[in-house]
């Protein structure tokens, strides 16, 4: 295995890391230390962020494992794809309709959930493939 490929895989284990850490520590620490309201607003502050952060290690990540390792490179490139449309184009949509359903709007609410849930399972399949493509790997 040449020193590129072992470099994308190490970037896919940082970045599986990285989103377990934050699902399973970050996020339910905010909301059990903060209300509500302060919870909400922090986490509205840090998802950007977070996904960037999946950009930024997916993206070069599927870069260097594609030459080599075309599959696990697609994968994660997907991976990236799917941060890329929760940042650019959920996030928006879910921000605007919680600020909607706060004030009232019970339609907003709905979708809003509808998205919200489909932005979990964004983040679960993301997950799921990280898992896929380090396992296949460790078995090979």
């Amino acid at each position: 295995m040449d020193i590129l490929m072992v470099l994308g895989f190490q970037l896919v284990a940082l970045l599986l890391g990285a989103m377990l850490f934050f699902s399973v520590v970050i996020a339910p620490l905010v909301f059990a230390g903060l209300d509500a309201e302060t919870a909400g607003a922090f986490i509205r502050r840090l998802f950007p962020w977070y996904y960037l952060s999946i950009i930024v290690l997916a993206a070069p990540a599927a870069a260097l494992l594609a030459p080599a390792a075309p599959y696990p490179g697609m994968i994660i490139a997907a991976v990236a794809a799917g941060a890329i449309i929760a940042r650019q184009v959920l996030m928006p949509q879910l921000n605007r309709l919680r600020d909607l359903a706060l004030g009232g709007d019970v339609r907003s609410d709905q979708r809003f959930n509808q998205l919200h849930k489909l932005s979990v399972v964004i983040n679960a399949l993301q997950l799921l493939a990280l898992i896929a493509v380090l396992v296949i790997q460790a078995m090979a």
